[in-house]
C-alpha cells in the first residue's frame, strides 16, 4: 500500500519510486511509450500546448510516431490501476473524515464528427444567458478534499460518460466503487466517521442516497432555488378512514410564506464571505413520480428524508452578489455543530475547480486532438497519474519561484504547477522502468498521389436513450 505518513524525504521518495513502478506495470502494451509520455507531460516547460511537441522533450526518447502509437494502440490495465490511485494516502476534512467530491467536467470535441460517443456539453459563456451546448466527452470525476483553502486534491476516479448513460446510475456505480476500494485499502474501519460524498446541482442527491445507503457514506448535494419539498405528514387521527398522507405541507423554497421556523439558525463570522447566517430544516423529502429514473422501481416509491439548508452571506470575492445557497443533507436531524460543518464542507467543493483548471490549462488534458474515445481514455488516466505524483512530490521539490510570485514558506504548500516546475530535477532519483527505444525505419506510409479508399464513418453527437419530454412527445402524437 502506498502512503506518505513519513515525513522524511527519503520515505517519500521511496513513495514515488514505488508509484511509478507499479504505474509501468499497469501499462499493458506500449508501455514505455505511453510511461514517457507521462514523463514529458511532468517535466516539459510551460503549460501543454499540444500532443505533438511532448515528443521533442528530453525525458520522451521517441518519435512521435511512437507517440501517437502508444494512445492509440497502447493499453491500461484500468481495474489495477484504480485500485493502486484507492491505495495512496487520502486526505482528511473536519472530524477525520474522507470528503469526495464528484462533478463532470468536458473534453470538448464540436469539429470532429468522425469521433464516436460524442454528447452535447453544457458550457458556461462570459454574460448572462450565454450558455451553450457545445459537442465533446463528458468525464465525470472523484476527488476526495483536503481540508482548508488549497489547489490540491487527490484524484480517485474518471469515468466518461456515454449516449446512452443514466448520469445519476453512472454516478452512483462510480461513487460505489470508490468507496468500497478505499474500505479494501483501510482507509475506513468501522467506528470511523461516515464518508460524506459532495455534488453540485446537477446531482439527484435523493436517489444518490437511495442507491447507495448500504454504504457508509452521507450526501451532500446543492439544490435549484425553485426546489418545493415536503414535510412529513401529519399524525393520523384516531378513526380516520381512506389512505394515510405519504406528504405533508410543503416548502416553497422561492416563497418565504410557506417556510416554517427552522429547526437552527447558526451565525459565524468568516473572512472571505461576511457574516454567514445557517438555517436548517429536519426531515424534508422531494415528492417523487414515476418518471425519469423512478420509471421502473418496483413497488411503492421510497420516502427518502434529508435536512434542508439555507446558507446566506454578506458578500462573495469580487463583485458578485450573494444569493441563497439550498443544500440537501441526507443525514436528518442535524445539530447546530452539523449544520455549520456541512456548509463549509461543500465550499471546500470548489476546490475541484482548481483541479479542472490546472489539468486543462497547465497538464492539457483536452489539448490533443484524438479520434477514439478509448485514446481519450487512455491519456486521461495517463494525466491522473501524472497529478499523483505531483501530489507525492509536493514535499520533496525545491521551490523554482519566479521573480515575481511570493515566497512559499510553510512545508508542502507548493501549488500544483509549482511542484511541476521542480519535478525535472528530482526525476533521476526516482524509477526509470521504460526501456531505451530500438531504431527502426518509418513505414512507407500512403503512396504518393493515392486516394483514401475507406473514410471514417460520421457520428452525430447526442443521447440515444429516450427523456421524459421525448416520450410525453411521442405519447401526444399517438393520441
Amino acid at each position: 500500500m502506498i502512503s506518505v505518513h513519513d515525513d522524511r524525504p527519503s520515505g517519500q521518495l521511496g513513495d514515488l519510486v514505488r508509484f511509478r513502478q507499479v504505474f509501468y506495470s499497469c501499462l499493458d502494451a506500449r508501455a514505455d511509450a505511453q510511461f514517457e509520455l507521462a514523463d514529458a507531460v511532468l517535466c516539459v516547460d510551460g503549460p501543454v500546448t499540444s500532443l505533438v511537441e511532448l515528443s521533442l522533450a528530453a525525458e520522451h526518447r521517441r518519435g512521435h510516431g511512437g507517440l501517437y502509437d502508444g494512445l492509440n494502440k497502447g493499453r491500461v490495465d484500468i481495474g489495477r490501476f484504480r485500485g493502486v490511485v484507492a491505495s495512496q494516502q487520502i486526505p482528511r476534512c473536519y472530524d477525520d473524515r474522507i470528503v469526495l467530491s464528484i462533478d463532470v467536467s468536458n473534453w470538448l470535441r464540436p469539429d470532429a464528427v468522425t469521433s464516436p460517443d460524442r454528447l452535447f456539453c453544457h458550457t458556461y459563456g462570459r454574460g448572462k444567458g450565454q450558455a451553450q451546448m457545445i459537442p465533446g466527452w463528458p468525464y465525470s470525476f472523484v476527488v476526495a478534499l483536503e481540508q482548508g483553502r488549497t489547489s490540491w486534491t487527490a484524484i480517485l476516479d474518471a469515468q466518461r460518460l456515454g449516449p446512452g448513460d443514466d448520469d445519476t446510475a453512472v454516478a452512483a456505480a462510480q461513487l460505489r466503487g470508490v468507496v468500497e476500494r478505499l474500505i479494501t485499502a483501510g482507509h475506513w474501519r468501522e467506528g470511523d466517521p461516515q464518508i460524506c460524498i459532495v455534488g453540485d446541482s446537477g446531482y439527484d442527491g435523493p436517489r444518490l442516497a437511495f442507491l447507495l445507503a448500504d454504504l457508509p457514506v452521507r450526501l451532500l448535494v446543492r439544490m435549484r432555488s425553485d426546489r418545493v419539498l415536503a414535510f412529513p405528514p401529519p399524525p393520523r387521527v384516531e378513526g380516520a378512514v381512506g389512505r394515510r398522507k405519504r406528504h405533508g405541507t410543503g416548502m416553497d423554497f422561492k416563497d418565504p410564506a410557506t417556510w416554517p421556523e427552522p429547526a437552527r439558525t447558526t451565525t459565524t463570522e468568516t473572512s472571505r464571505y461576511g457574516t454567514a447566517v445557517a438555517r436548517s430544516w429536519d426531515r424534508l423529502h422531494p415528492k417523487l413520480t414515476r418518471r425519469s429514473g423512478w420509471s421502473d422501481h418496483d413497488g411503492e416509491l421510497p420516502i427518502i428524508e434529508g435536512t434542508v439548508i439555507r446558507l446566506q452571506v454578506d458578500r462573495l470575492p469580487g463583485d458578485g452578489t450573494p444569493t441563497p445557497l439550498w443544500l440537501w443533507f441526507s443525514d436528518t436531524p442535524a445539530t447546530a455543530a452539523q449544520v455549520d460543518q456541512v456548509w463549509q464542507m461543500f465550499l471546500r467543493r470548489f476546490d475541484i475547480e482548481h483541479t479542472f483548471r490546472f489539468l486543462k490549462h497547465t497538464l492539457g488534458w483536452t489539448k490533443p486532438r484524438l479520434r477514439t474515445p478509448e485514446a481519450a481514455d487512455r491519456w486521461t488516466w495517463l494525466i491522473i497519474a501524472v497529478h499523483i505524483q505531483l501530489r507525492l512530490a509536493r514535499h520533496l521539490v525545491e521551490d523554482q519561484r519566479r521573480p515575481w510570485e511570493k515566497r512559499v514558506t510553510e512545508p508542502g504548500r507548493l501549488t500544483p504547477a509549482r511542484v511541476r516546475r521542480g519535478f525535472r530535477n528530482i526525476r533521476p532519483e526516482t524509477a526509470l522502468p521504460a526501456s531505451a527505444p530500438k531504431p527502426s525505419r518509418p513505414g512507407p506510409g500512403r503512396p504518393p498521389g493515392s486516394r483514401n479508399t475507406q473514410p471514417a464513418p460520421r457520428h452525430n453527437p447526442g443521447k440515444t436513450i429516450k427523456t421524459d419530454k421525448a416520450v410525453t412527445k411521442k405519447n401526444k402524437q399517438a393520441t
